[in-house]
């Protein structure tokens, strides 16, 4: 295993620190983040993607699971153990209470086309937010109408400021009058080391819970989120289906 003392981060400036948190049990396909895409784990393409930004300091995985840890030990990717924790986010807060930076970003573990540049754009906003905000998503525009409709696809409608209103996996907002821009939500997170203490300590409320989606918890308790408009494609991975989709897209890249 990559001992993680030697790979904290050195003190400086802008010390920014990629976690990719993984878990066994998703509902809709148990193991995918060890599950094989082109010949290797799901999260390692997501590692590399870490890899290729410019603006990371150190990437790790987390994870509370041995059998992920054995595989990232096996692709010599950096890994933490956590306890169990119901989001995502909340096991990126632990490690961030062990791993001293300036700003942690979630990259999820099945998103393996993640765009590097997305990535540096999040940590680029972190550098520089405005007063009382504490973390930053990114989002891209949609424009296929299946993938509007796909309730695996969150999306986000903004203010004119540029911070989310509202998280939903319906087509929000509702096309009554003008035509909309339809935005998708990435798995892609920032937090200051402030905003990860601050969403440990507040409750799920009833609209997370309700939709599944962690930054809902900020705004269901009154703290703005700034979202970063990218070109990501922002493909996900799922299902076992969208598994065999990804292949198929790496491959033809080739």
């Amino acid at each position: 295993m990559p001992s993680i003392e030697t790979q904290l981060p050195t003190p400086g400036t802008n010390r920014h620190i990629a976690v990719i948190p993984c878990r066994w049990g998703a509902s809709r396909f148990p193991g995918k983040p060890i599950a094989d895409l082109a010949g290797k784990p799901l999260l390692w393409h997501v590692y590399q993607r870490c890899l290729q930004a410019t603006t990371l300091t150190h990437t790790f995985v987390a994870t509370d699971d041995r059998r992920i840890a054995a595989v990232c030990e096996a692709h010599g990717i950096p890994w933490i153990m956590t306890g169990r924790h119901p989001t995502g986010t909340d096991r990126v807060a632990e490690c961030a209470e062990r791993l001293d930076a300036d700003a942690y970003i979630n990259v999820q573990g099945d998103e393996p086309f993640i765009d590097p540049a997305a990535i540096d754009a999040v940590s680029t906003a972190l550098a520089s937010l405005p007063p009382g905000v504490l973390a930053v998503n990114a989002c891209s525009q949609l424009s296929d109408p299946a993938t509007v409709q796909d309730h695996n696809v969150v999306k986000v409608v903004t203010g004119n400021d540029h911070r989310a209103l509202m998280f939903s996996r319906l087509p929000i907002p509702y096309p009554k009058g003008d035509r909309p821009t339809y935005l998708r939500q990435l798995g892609l997170y920032g937090f200051t080391p402030e905003g990860l203490r601050i969403f440990r300590t507040l409750r799920q409320g009833s609209l997370e819970r309700a939709e599944g989606v962690e930054m809902l918890r900020f705004l269901e308790h009154s703290h703005p989120v700034q979202m970063v408009l990218t070109h990501d494609s922002g493909t996900a991975v799922d299902t076992p289906d969208d598994l065999e989709r990804a292949e198929a897209q790496l491959l033809s890249q080739r």
